[in-house]
């Protein structure tokens, strides 16, 4: 709504001719501000120049603290830029809500800024002549820069860019350099080169136009035209809707040219035709205020010039890209389709779209202006007290509400309900309050440079008035009972104190806040009040003093209080006497002191009366503390508070005491938890309000004689939280070492965690359970019970402070990150956290500490952060830290000059599968999370970085926290204004985030903000159309006249298709029967019938093969492995039947945790693929032959093998195996796979090589190869496992070869080789790591996994092939261990390594272990025994020798021997061998 003028402001208002300029009564100038007559104007103009725009000026009013106070909606400045100079004008407006806006334009600015109470606008100096134009940068005027008839559109201004309403202009200032012809309002917009006769002429007056007054018109020549002699310029321009930033020149209007002005959106009879200068201009400006555009990835948008409609009926705005319902739209009513420009008559302009990638800006009807509603937040709840000091708590007069400040903002607090009510409008903390004794006025100063005060209307929560303070940081503010005169104490700019006293009669009449009298003084001042009795009477004190102070004729004088033996105390508090039985004057005051003694001072006779010191309690029958002149330490007092029946005191020692007035005794204390640093009786004086040092206030009810607390808050900034949904619960870390948890409806503080040394850095709710996990500087992770108040558990992956830390949705992932970049993966089951994987150097080192460094999909299947650089973003398989993308932010924009970074990250929604990229350069890059495709951008979101990122769950609104602001988005950006704005925070808002049932926001920084949001809820529609991407995109009104149903009452759109899945799971389990010949259950699950088999190819290729499944009848006995024949399809083994599609996991292949052990196999990142098509050259023709291989491959697990009887020896090196004679450095390259190589085994004979490898694009299944290594060729290929092969072992008398893929495979196969047949395949539960055969039984081999060692007994009856396990857990006193490696010794002995460190000894007759000892800090990745020593491998670089030869004897002695494994003097360490060069790398 905009204010409509007074009568003596309309049609318009001269405002140098109001104000009377000339006599510098009512204006301010400084510098070289000087008069003169300008002949070609014909009138007197103002010449303001100088070196520094700062030191000459022309300001109006006269002084900061009045107002202009004019209404009209457009403001008119007639000026010149002095040539070759720089000038600049500031424009100070004032809101609705009485904020004050600064709107300031200049040569000088490069570009745009703005912040919640200062716009800042480059503008483009135009030059006369063609030639002259200008293509550069802003900068100085040109020579023959015109005389310029600017006009603002100060509403418009307000609200594109503030979202805030207009209310009036409050002053101007116009600094060096430039001519000034005059200044004027209006609610009229005035068209210059118009006549009065050609205005009633074409009844302009009905559109809101009228010609230029005389008195502000420029002259104009016989002859000539207005637009040829000067430039008009308006901004923002007509019909703009879309922020521009930067002020523009305007085209010439049409009835300049005797054309009929239109109203916006119809077609003009006569287009107008612009100068080559203005053409020029126009371009420039088009190039300042244009967004960078991304080559091949978003259209140029080509925003609206002035006074040019196109021919298009209706409302106009510009089409996303991508938006296909609205390009659909626009096909069937634009006219512009072709790309080519829409014809205008002739010498007109023609505007068209221009084209990229054929994609076109389309016109498009029925667009939107904003988000509605207007606001979209409300300001609900502030959890905080205090921010600048604690000490400042008020009451009410009707003791029915308590102010008090929070940081920026002062809220009132009704202590019925708990409702709150915010004064809003200081931009830094408010460091004092007062009151008036009527409780309607309401004083408050912010500390800061700036030094600004406020007078508040309390009952309506307007601000009447703001005034300068003339103080950087104030300790005491006074309102003196009547509400005249005020009075505040404090340091001025040179950390001087200083004393000042202000009338504030006129306020409530409109007037502002003058000053009275200042003074400055040496003396220490705490507190100082103004008598109630007396208006220009003051009291304050302070270390070593109690002064009386008056104002006088303009002075402020002061003459000190005799103290006699107390002069050398610290005084920090004074309280008048109460009671009306005395004359005012006569009345005592009572000042305390930290030495616990309270003085009575005759302030009529400035003298001290009595004196009384406050000790400690004695041990007295009553027990109550007393008053005395004894020795002692006492009771320090930092505040005192006086009633007609009693006194209140709060001291240092954490207690609120009362008093009677004669301080005999204490009848009533409170303790609280830190220092009370204030106290206050109600005016009804039944309760005392009492604030401390660590921020909490409440109130001492005396008649019930209980204690009330209005509110608990972090001492320091708050880092970060984490809402939990189920409870409506909050939790919050902060800098002051605390964990806090609050009640989202109550705003309660519900518990407090602390640790003594540490900083808690991030903080996250287990998505279903009580559950609360906390990451500290030092690099821990704790998990804590709710329920129980109790810590669970600790993790220690991390040497530096957390900087992540966040759950999957699904709540059975934890994730955590530190500023180290080291990733990690925990899994949730049962309540209890257990470390699956750790990976280093994976996340951005140099990205700082965020509480959301993390983000997890909504469908829990991804992972993104920033790293391994701040240039890069990464996406992993959230279940396995498996990556599948990474984008280079620094090369999405080409034109940047810089490079870009990514600071905060964050997932779209799932259906459309979306990336959001916050940049440093205060962008968002909203990305294609699968293919890392740029699919839009916003820019620029915040004048500084982006602090926080958060989606709503329907997917249609953004938040985005940066600086000290808060915006809400339009996600799909659909809208002409996207965003609204919303103050507060008086510190940079550390994070933001939409509640689970998205009815609140919830940010934190200084304090914890509870805002309603207040957008409709979101329209629900039926799966069909929830399918298409275009319905997410624009919901229209009149789609359904249905009313919306829940999904679950909609009936089924499509039948649904059947899955192929595979049968529950058999867990394997262990047998505990008498003797050893019954330890075995036989194994446990295979493929199902109708899933395809594995497939094979072999020289001699068999029609039939033999596919084994599991069999089960139901009853009580353990599945058996027995063989099904199948006849094959007659389809390539490389097509099979039913094969899945590329790109898709088959349900026997589901998305498993990746087990906490490097020894599991991991691909290596794959960057590029293999061309679709292409031809190998005939054999013996090939143009390149490869000659050597130097490096191996030391991601590869097992792939490197070696026969010292024959001297095979053969590695991997990517998908080459490189076979080497050790003798001569020779060597063979073996090519057969395309995916890298993962292990290599080799038979007992040396004459047979099996090597492994992922799966080929288009292949199903990974790809085994078995070699011949007398001539190096390929004799069979293998495939069956679906995602990589972890291990192979050939059995000791090579017939068979055994193979077990890695944890999302989970198979063991069997393989034959003699035919290279599949004898048989199962499926475990757990994931395997290694596996070998027994070197005294072909029937007998081991595996180990998670925390066991899996025996097999293979039974071989004819064709049947049966296979047997039992699973023997790992000792008790290993705890939790992955067993990551293994190796058969003499004698029925076998050797584990674990992840832990330790070796395990297992007696392979009664398949236990019997003995264990530490024997490394690491991993355990390799273990090779040969006789009588046994060979060790970790991942900290060390290999280690060990003598084993009297572990046998060990063994006889049974489990003894297992517990004093340290003690025995034969395991003696003989080598130890360590290597610089990390274990993955070789």
């Amino acid at each position: 709504m905009i204010p409509v003028p007074a009568a003596w402001q309309r049609p318009y208002l001269n405002i140098f001719k109001h104000f009377r300029v000339e006599e510098w009564k009512r204006s301010a100038k400084e510098g070289d501000v000087a008069a003169l007559t300008d002949t070609r104007l014909k009138g007197t103009i103002y010449r303001i120049r100088g070196s520094n725009p700062a030191s000459s000026y022309l300001q109006l009013p006269r002084a900061g603290t009045q107002s202009l106070g004019l209404t009209g909606r457009y403001l008119y400045l007639l000026f010149r830029p002095l040539p070759h100079k720089h000038f600049l004008v500031h424009l100070d407006v004032t809101t609705e809500d009485n904020q004050v806006v600064r709107i300031s334009f200049s040569n000088l600015f490069k570009e745009f800024k703005s912040t919640a109470t200062w716009l800042q606008f480059p503008f483009v100096c135009g030059a006369a002549n063609e030639g002259t134009a200008r293509r550069g940068a802003t900068g100085a005027a040109p020579a023959d820069v015109r005389w310029t008839c600017l006009v603002l559109d100060l509403p418009s201004i307000l609200g594109l860019y503030l979202n805030r309403r207009y209310s009036h202009l409050r002053g101007v200032k116009l600094c060096s350099n430039l001519l000034v012809k005059n200044l004027c309002t209006s609610d009229l917009l005035f068209e210059p080169g118009v006549t009065f006769s050609e205005a009633r002429l074409r009844d302009l007056s009905s559109r809101g136009v009228a010609p230029m007054p005389r008195e502000l018109a420029f002259p104009v020549p016989k002859g000539e035209k207005w637009h040829n002699l000067y430039d008009y310029i308006r901004f923002p321009s007509e019909g703009s809707k879309v922020p521009c930033n930067c002020i523009r020149k305007s085209f010439p209007s049409p009835v300049a040219g005797d054309q009929v002005l239109e109203e916006p959106g119809r077609l003009l009879t006569q287009p107008v035709t612009l100068s080559r200068a203005v053409c020029d201009r126009l371009s420039l400006v088009h190039h300042i205020t244009s967004p960078k555009a991304v080559p091949h990835r978003c259209p140029v948008i080509t925003e609206s010039i002035p006074e040019v409609h196109l021919a298009v009926p209706g409302p106009l705005r510009a089409v996303p890209a991508g938006d296909p319902v609205l390009e659909e739209k626009q096909r069937l009513h634009s006219a512009g389709d072709t790309g080519q420009p829409l014809p205008l008559s002739d010498g007109g302009i023609h505007v068209y779209a221009r084209q990229r990638k054929g994609q076109t800006t389309r016109a498009v009807p029925g667009s939107e202006e904003g988000l509605v509603p207007d606001p979209i937040l409300k300001l609900r709840t502030i959890i905080g007290f205090g921010g600048c000091s604690t000490k400042w708590a008020l009451w009410t007069r009707d003791s029915t509400a308590v102010v008090y400040p929070c940081h920026a903002v002062i809220v009132a607090l009704l202590l019925k309900t708990g409702e709150q009510r915010f004064f809003l409008g200081h931009t830094d903390k408010v460091s004092v309050l007062a009151f008036s004794g009527s409780s309607t006025l309401l004083a408050s100063a912010q500390a800061g440079p700036r030094g600004v005060g406020r007078l508040w209307d309390f009952p309506t929560g307007t601000c009447l008035c703001l005034f300068k303070t003339y103080l950087q940081s104030l300790v005491s503010l006074s309102f003196s009972h009547s509400g005249a005169v005020l009075c505040g104490v404090g340091k001025d700019v040179h950390s001087k104190t200083m004393v000042v006293v202000w009338n504030t009669a006129q306020v409530t009449r409109g007037g502002g806040v003058t000053v009275l009298a200042k003074a400055h003084t040496d003396v220490d001042i705490q507190a100082m009040k103004i008598a109630f009795f007396d208006d220009t009477r003051m009291v304050s004190c302070g270390r070593d003093n109690i002064r009386l102070w008056r104002v006088r004729s303009g002075a402020l004088r002061s003459c000190p209080v005799s103290l006699g033996e107390y002069h050398g105390l610290d005084f920090t508090d004074l309280a008048f006497e109460e009671g009306p039985e005395r004359e005012p004057e006569e009345r005592a005051l009572f000042v305390c002191s930290r030495s616990g003694h309270v003085l009575e001072v005759d302030y009529k006779n400035v003298c001290v009366q009595s004196a009384r010191r406050l000790l400690p309690a004695q041990p007295q029958g009553n027990g109550q503390e007393q008053a005395g002149s004894g020795s002692g330490p006492g009771i320090a007092i930092n505040s005192i508070s006086m009633s007609l029946s009693f006194c209140a005191t709060g001291s240092e020692d954490g207690y609120v005491r009362l008093w009677p007035l004669d301080f005999s005794a204490a009848v009533l204390e409170a303790e609280h938890e830190a220092p009370v640093s204030s106290v206050c009786i109600s005016p009804d004086g039944h309760k005392v309000l009492s604030t401390t040092a660590t921020g909490n206030l409440g109130y001492l009810d005396i008649q019930a004689r209980d204690y009330n607390t209005l509110m608990r808050s972090h001492k320091d900034s708050v880092l970060g939280f984490s809402v939990e949904g189920r409870w409506k619960l909050i939790a919050t870390v902060s800098q002051d070492n605390t964990i806090r948890v609050w009640d989202l409806a109550s705003m309660q503080q519900l518990y407090d965690f602390s640790a003594a040394e540490e900083t808690p850095c991030a903080v996250a709710f287990h998505p279903s359970w009580k559950i609360l996990a906390c990451g500290f500087d030092s690099g821990v992770v704790r998990t804590f019970s709710l329920a129980a108040s109790d810590l669970l558990l600790e993790h220690k992956q991390h040497r530096a402070a957390i900087t992540g830390l966040t759950f999957s949705p699904d709540g059975n992932l934890m994730f955590s990150s530190c500023l180290q970049g080291t990733l990690a993966l925990y899994s949730f089951v049962a309540q209890k956290t257990q470390v699956l994987r750790v990976l280093g150097s994976v996340v951005a080192r140099d990205a700082g500490i965020g509480v959301d460094a993390l983000v997890v999909s909504g469908d829990s299947r991804l992972l993104a952060f920033v790293g391994p650089s701040k240039y890069i973003v990464t996406v992993m398989e959230a279940c396995s830290l498996d990556e599948l993308l990474r984008v280079d932010i620094s090369t999405l924009d080409l034109h940047s000059t810089v490079l870009d970074s990514a600071v905060k990250v964050c997932f779209g929604p799932v259906p459309q599968g979306e990336l959001l990229v916050a940049t440093s350069s205060n962008k968002i890059l909203v990305l294609d999370a699968k293919t890392g495709r740029l699919v839009r951008e916003v820019s620029p979101v915040h004048k500084l970085t982006c602090s926080s990122l958060a989606l709503s769950r329907d997917g249609q609104y953004l938040l985005t926290a940066g600086d000290k602001v808060i915006k809400v988005w339009d996600y799909r950006m659909r809208l002409t204004i996207n965003f609204q704005v919303f103050i507060g925070h008086s510190e940079p808002v550390r994070q933001v985030a939409f509640t689970p049932d998205q009815q609140h926001v919830i940010s934190v920084g200084d304090a914890i903000f509870l805002w309603d949001f207040l957008a409709p809820p979101p329209v629900r529609s039926s799966p069909a159309r929830a399918r298409s991407p275009a319905s997410t995109l624009l919901l229209r009104s009149d789609s359904s006249s249905e009313k919306p149903r829940d999904v679950s009452e909609t009936p089924r759109q499509t039948v649904p298709l059947p899955l192929l899945s595979t049968p529950p799971c058999l867990d394997i389990s262990s047998v505990h029967q008498a003797g050893f010949q019954s330890i075995f259950s036989e194994s446990d699950k295979e493929e199902e019938e109708d899933l395809p088999g594995s497939s094979r190819v072999v020289a001699n290729r068999h029609k039939d093969a033999s596919v084994l499944v599991v069999e089960s009848d139901g009853s009580e006995e353990e599945p058996v492995v027995r063989p099904r024949v199948r006849q094959e399809s007659p389809r390539s083994p490389e097509n099979p039947v039913n094969e899945p599609r590329k790109g898709t996991k088959t349900p026997n292949s589901p998305c498993s945790i990746r087990p906490d052990s490097y020894r599991h196999f991991t691909p290596r990142f794959k960057a590029s693929v293999l061309p679709q098509s292409f031809s190998s050259p005939p054999a013996g023709s090939e143009a390149l032959k490869l000659k050597a291989v130097i490096g191996y491959n030391g991601n590869g697990r097992g792939n490197m093998v070696w026969n010292p009887d024959t001297g095979f020896f053969a590695y991997s090196c990517g998908c080459v195996i490189v076979v080497e004679d050790l003798h001569s450095g020779s060597q063979n390259h073996w090519l057969g796979h395309a995916e890298e190589i993962s292990t290599l085994a080799l038979s007992h004979d040396a004459q047979v090589l099996a090597s492994a490898s992922g799966k080929k694009d288009g292949d199903s299944h990974c790809q085994i190869c078995i070699w011949s290594t007398q001539d190096g060729a390929c004799t069979a290929e293998l495939f069956h496992h679906e995602t990589q092969v972890q291990a192979m072992a050939f059995s000791w008398d090579d017939r068979f070869l055994v193979t077990i893929g890695d944890y999302s495979d989970q198979t063991m196969a069997l393989w034959s080789t003699h035919t290279y047949e599949l004898m048989l395949s199962t499926r475990v539960l757990e994931p395997l790591h290694d596996v070998a055969f027994s070197p005294v039984s072909h029937q007998d081999l081991a595996c180990v996994g998670r925390g066991a060692v899996m025996f097999w007994l293979l039974e071989q009856q004819g064709a049947a092939v049966r296979l047997k396990v039992h699973r023997a857990p790992a000792p008790d006193v290993l705890g939790l261990v992955e067993l990551t490696s293994l190796c058969y010794g003499a004698d029925a002995l076998l050797y584990s390594g674990t992840n832990s460190g330790q070796i395990c000894v297992w007696d392979t007759e009664t398949n236990s272990c019997f003995m264990t000892w530490e024997a490394d800090e690491g991993e355990i990745g390799v273990l090779v025994c040969r006789h009588k020593r046994l060979v060790s491998g970790s991942n900290t670089k060390r290999i280690r020798l060990w003598s084993v030869a009297t572990v046998q004897e060990l063994r006889l002695k049974g489990p003894n021997a297992r517990q004093t494994p340290r003690a025995t003097t034969l395991l003696l360490l003989l080598l130890i061998l360590s290597f610089s060069s990390p274990s993955r790398d070789c």
